[in-house]
């Protein structure tokens, strides 16, 4: 008899052991099905005393043990992964199980290879219209996927699309769900790079062709070509037969950096995030696992995908806030790819223009290789950059350009030339209240006021997604027509530079409108026909586009990110304007940047205009380096939550009077959270800050394992918090 421990998805009950009936092969990293109780559960065969707590549990008797009923029709998960799978867990202080599963994230593509019966339309006419099939008639036209799926996105009823099928309007389509992907060609398109650029791609490939772990910092300038520089280090592992990982933090972005690909290497790669159907998601997974999936761009959740042989990893924009996970396993994306290529034994490159400080020490400390492109590609120029003082320029009353932007804005429109405008807050306005009585509205769920989004007619909480529409009467005192709008959003903006320039054309661009890579897509094309004059979007246009007539960028408040005490407000603030203001200017025609700002004398402001971004870096690295502050430092939180308020703040006592008193560890709080209430749960948080050697994981379960909570309460651990709230 074998026995096997088996990593089960139900974080209570953690390890179970099972026996391997004769004549069935189960090595560590087999999915297998397991029962439990009267029902089947999927579970992962795990390493022989790989677990914690293996060597303090006796064994289970062996005459007591259950077998394994099936192991399923896919690849083990690699050794590499299951090492990477248990380091996120200690390092997170996550359980196992919730990792493990990350890397079984299909579902249908363990069932083994197969067909997938989808549906699309035959173009037939209805004997009978009805509104829902005119409905379906318009929002399905060129979309093919499971009937679920069709119900969602044409936001009808199954049984409307089951009528359409039996009167001829749909037909099944009998899907391959293990069709192999097109290959990518190294040398499609292979371009001439520059002197600096061929330096930087020679030592990625050398490192790729070694098959060695070798984190690079690509360090380079927007405009600078970073992008075709590792796409050099793709060519080499493709070359090698190796698959290739490549993040982005947005899936708006795959839309640009696909078009890019497949201009480079002939295909598109395969992608992986959440708006990928059903069958997509079956069909990429299993081409990940038995090595048909060649190059994989995605978001953060790509990073666990149990690849056959992987070659490198890229993060692109690595700076991104979007690469940390706030919710569920609170893992960085960033930091856990340079693990994943320390166990796979491959390079890893985080390419950004501003990268992270914490990736600059470590390029600092000599943990990674710093490769630096300083100067834009082709000979583009770096864009001009000029301050606006808005306490000497102030805009007019109701208004929220100052007219030295305005003027550049019409003096563009004139040119036939592109402006960008950025405002890092969706919707009309942040805030809705009543002039009569003073009432605001609030989200019921969250501590947090509803944003108005005139768009679509709704206020909306951007915490939660709760939405009423807007009432025609204040509910507080029934006043009508009495609703303001209090501040600005891109919303606003878009409508004051219709105002003032009524022949521009004007695009709103924020997650909002840019909710799929379809979407992004539409965007793309229409700015790069020049059918868009101005963009007036959020973070979301800060990173990964490349429009050539785009030749001014106008920052419309510089100063909202340096609000509410964030460790890193100073760098985020640094990095969104350094990085939105690298769009202007990245053709042949000279860029120009207007930043809004009522404090020009800040230092992140003053280094932004002088362009002296390694003295900020420099400032900014001695400040933290002072107070104990990460990458010199170490910081976690715990955060506690529960519907009922008084059993939220008794637990977080509760865990606030048994903290531990170490040397070289400073504890603070409990104390209600900034954000005290968030989906209808409330909240408060501990500070743990600690020096660089601490061993704070160790601490924190010490800490925590002893004490007992109500079943409503949920206690959270984020290490290295990006998020304050």
């Amino acid at each position: 008899m074998t026995r096997v421990r088996c990593i089960v998805f139900n974080a209570a009950l953690g390890a179970l052991d099972y026996r391997v009936p004769e004549g069935m092969d189960a090595p560590p990293g087999s999915v297998v099905v397991l029962p439990l109780g009267p029902r089947q559960i999927l579970g992962v065969v795990w390493d022989e005393g790989d677990l914690p707590g293996d060597e303090a549990n006796a064994p289970w008797p062996e005459h007591k043990l259950r077998a394994v009923l099936e192991v399923l029709p896919v690849p083990p998960l690699p050794v590499a992964l299951r090492r990477l799978i248990a380091w996120t867990a200690d390092y997170y202080l996550a359980p196992l199980s919730a990792v493990a599963r990350m890397a079984l994230s299909s579902s249908a593509a363990l069932k083994g290879s197969g067909t997938v019966t989808e549906y699309r339309l035959t173009g037939e006419e209805p004997a009978r219209m009805t509104p829902q099939r005119l409905q379906a008639l318009d929002l399905l036209q060129g979309e093919q996927a499971t009937m679920r799926e069709l119900a969602e996105i044409a936001g009808v009823s199954e049984g409307v699309l089951r009528g359409m099928l039996g009167q001829g309007l749909l037909e099944p389509v009998l899907v391959d769900s293990d069709r192999p992907y097109p290959a990518p060609d190294p040398q499609f398109a292979a371009p001439a790079l520059a002197e600096q650029q061929a330096e930087a791609a020679a030592e990625m490939v050398a490192a790729v062709k070694a098959h060695t772990f070798q984190p690079f910092l690509l360090d380079g300038v927007t405009g600078s070509g970073k992008t075709e520089t590792y796409f050099e280090a793709v060519a080499a592992a493709l070359e090698a037969g190796r698959q290739v990982l490549v993040l982005l933090p947005e899936i708006a972005l795959t839309a640009a950096f696909l078009g890019r690909f497949e201009a480079r290497f002939g295909v598109a790669p395969v992608t992986w995030h959440s708006s990928l159907k059903a069958s997509e998601r079956r069909r990429a997974w299993r081409q990940v696992a038995f090595g048909g999936a060649k190059v994989v761009v995605g978001a953060r959740s790509a990073l666990f995908l149990p690849f056959a042989d992987l070659g490198l990893v890229v993060v692109d924009e690595a700076h991104e806030v979007a690469f940390k996970q706030d919710d569920g396993v609170r893992y960085n994306a960033r930091d856990v790819a340079v693990m994943r290529g320390h166990f796979e034994q491959v390079p890893v490159v985080l390419a950004s223009a501003t990268p992270a400080l914490e990736s600059l020490q470590m390029a600092e400390a000599g943990r990674y290789k710093r490769l630096v492109l300083p100067s834009r590609f082709g000979g583009a120029q770096l864009p001009k950059i000029e301050v606006v003082n808005l306490t000497e320029l102030q805009p007019p009353r109701g208004r929220w350009l100052a007219p030295p932007l305005v003027e550049a804005l019409a003096d563009r429109l004139d040119k036939g030339e592109q402006s960008l405008l950025f405002l890092n807050r969706r919707g009309y306005a942040p805030l809705t209240l009543c002039r009569h009585c003073g009432f605001r509205f609030k989200c019921p769920n969250c501590s947090a006021w509803l944003v108005e989004h005139r768009l679509s007619q709704r206020l909306a909480c951007h915490h939660c997604g709760h939405e009423v529409p807007p009432p025609p009467v204040c509910p507080e005192c029934g006043e009508p027509d009495c609703l303001v709008a209090c501040g600005p959003g891109v919303e606003r903006i878009a409508d004051e530079v219709s105002e003032l320039l009524p022949g521009a054309r004007v695009a709103v661009v924020t997650s909002d409108t840019l909710a799929s890579p379809a979407a992004a897509a539409e965007f793309v094309a229409q700015a790069e026909a020049k059918a868009i004059d101005v963009i007036v979007g959020t973070q979301l246009v800060t990173k990964g586009f490349h429009f050539p007539e785009l030749t001014l960028v106008g920052v419309v408040d510089a100063d909202m990110g340096l609000d509410g005490g964030d460790l890193r407000a100073a760098e985020r603030t640094y990095q969104q304007i350094a990085q939105v203001a690298g769009r202007a200017g990245r053709g042949a025609k000279p860029g120009e940047v207007l930043i809004q700002t009522r404090h020009p004398k800040a230092a992140v402001i003053a280094a932004l205009a002088s362009g002296s971004r390694d003295a900020f870096y420099e400032a900014e690295t001695e400040a933290r380096r002072e107070a104990g502050a990460p990458p010199f430092g170490r910081w976690a939180a715990i955060i506690v939550s529960s519907e009922d308020e008084a059993e939220a703040r008794e637990a977080a006592r509760a865990i606030g009077g048994t903290r531990p008193d170490e040397p070289g560890v400073l504890i603070l709080g409990p104390a209600p959270a900034p954000l005290s209430l968030l989906r209808g749960r409330h909240r408060y948080r501990l500070l743990i800050a600690a020096r660089r050697s601490a061993e704070v994981q160790k601490l924190i379960r010490t800490w925590l394992a002893p004490l007992r909570f109500p079943p409503g309460v949920r206690v959270a651990v984020d290490i290295d918090p990006y998020s304050f709230v």
